[in-house]
């Protein structure tokens, strides 16, 4: 059976979450909207990320000394702060750190202040559990003013230029002046008793109060509708690509800036886009480990001279230039084992687009540029394959590649780049440049847990 790294998503939620809003630092995104009158003691917030970097998710400033913020720090620990004349009332921060790049985590925060008890006054659970054990723990007095929903604030999702988020939102609510349960907002699955699910939520727009509200990004044109119909969020330097099929309930690979690989590669656009200087061969690899099945995948080069590879490899390869079976396209080379052989094959130019169909059932390896398959390759029928068993393809490992002094944006079938034409996978999902052959799928848990 296929295999995946760490991560949330399975395969029947009973409820799908269509849409994400993927998050790009280096472009300063953000979402804003004016508060009202709500309630400053009680508040509900729920949302699902997919992100191993730092950033302020939500917050309502009025200076540096008076905000309210949630975020991940700069040690990768969520935290949940307010700040009121300079001195912190409120400040839990876990212990537990966000550092995996391939999972979605489900984000649950009640505060209450009129609680007796102090530990109920701030609460927070990570995928359905509550948190015990915290790094730092400072709980508001009873009866404490907080700034989560003071009047006529501006309240930002994405918050703090130079620490914007960097990843995937998904399904963010904030429930004004009521407490409600985890479990209004997920469940756990019956058959999988350890995994969390988003359940749907639109029912509780009745809760909302003055200030609460419910993104699902679902409209490309208005990524800030408030889908309780409450007041829109103003969009800044966010468009119609950032929206994602990258959910909780489909998650999608991504490059892993995890991997112990050769280089120091710099990742962007939800671990989708991939630099390198002209210092060594920038290595990457997905999220995703495969060992059967056929999968499909697209790589745009940036690069004005193209130098990157595009590869399959055993997972315990951790060196070299090429590691593994694929194409390197400076050389326009077949690579086998990690060496660069024969002769050089067509051409490569900056903005190409190229594929490989991965087909592990019956070991066989097809590369296209811009839609043609190299050495008259059909991998629908299976025949002259660009690379096979007999070479050494291995049966299970990643994808990856490398680039050199340039830049590339791979698609696993969420693209951060736009598409001209638009093709799913058999299955329905992907949306790629090309159509993918008959029977290959895109890099989702949906396809590789069918």
């Amino acid at each position: 059976m296929p295999l995946i790294l760490g991560t949330n998503s399975i395969k029947d939620t009973g409820y799908d979450v269509d849409n994400s809003l993927r998050f790009n630092k280096g472009d300063d995104p953000s979402l804003s909207r004016s508060t009202g009158d709500g309630n400053e003691r009680i508040g509900t917030f729920s949302f699902w990320m997919k992100s191993d970097d730092e950033g302020v998710i939500f917050r309502i400033y009025t200076d540096g000394n008076n905000f309210f913020d949630i975020g991940v720090d700069g040690n990768r620990q969520l935290q949940v702060r307010n700040k009121a004349s300079g001195s912190y009332n409120l400040d839990l921060r876990t212990n537990q750190v966000f550092r995996d790049p391939s999972a979605w985590k489900h984000i649950f925060i009640v505060i209450d202040t009129t609680q007796s008890t102090e530990s109920n006054r701030a609460k927070m659970f990570i995928n359905g559990t509550q948190v015990t054990s915290f790094g730092a723990s400072t709980y508001p007095s009873q009866n404490d003013d907080l700034f989560m929903n003071a009047n006529s604030k501006t309240a930002e999702i994405s918050g703090t230029s130079g620490v914007r988020v960097n990843g995937y939102l998904a399904e963010f609510v904030l429930i004004d002046g009521t407490v409600k349960a985890v479990t209004d907002f997920g469940e756990f699955d019956s058959d999988s008793p350890t995994i969390w699910k988003p359940i749907d939520v639109s029912g509780l727009s009745g809760d909302k109060g003055v200030n609460g509200f419910y993104l699902d990004f679902e409209d490309s044109s208005a990524l800030g509708n408030c889908a309780f119909g409450g007041t829109d969020f103003t969009v800044s330097n966010l468009t119609a690509i950032d929206q994602s099929t990258d959910t909780c309930t489909n998650n999608f690979a991504t490059l892993n800036p995890l991997a112990n690989l050769t280089g120091s590669p710099t990742f962007s656009e939800g671990n989708l886009k991939v630099a390198g200087d002209n210092s060594a061969n920038h290595n990457w690899q997905t999220t995703f480990v495969v060992s059967s099945g056929k999968w499909y995948w697209e790589l745009k080069d940036l690069t004005s001279s193209p130098d990157g590879s595009l590869l399959f490899y055993d997972q315990s390869i951790s060196s070299g230039s090429h590691p593994g079976y694929g194409f390197v396209l400076n050389t326009r080379k077949k690579v086998i084992n990690g060496s660069p052989t024969g002769s050089a094959i067509g051409s490569s130019a900056q903005n190409d687009i190229w594929s490989m169909a991965l087909d592990l059932d019956n070991g066989k390896m097809f590369i296209a540029r811009n839609g043609t398959y190299l050495e008259s390759g059909d991998p629908a029928n299976g025949t002259n394959p660009f690379i096979q068993t007999s070479d050494g393809l291995p049966s299970e490992g990643v994808f990856g590649g490398h680039v050199y002094n340039g830049s590339m944006e791979l698609n696993f079938g969420s693209p951060s780049f736009s598409i001209s034409s638009g093709n799913t996978d058999g299955n329905g999902f992907g949306n790629f440049e090309y159509a993918p052959p008959s029977g290959f799928l895109a890099l989702c848990t949906n396809n590789l847990n069918a």
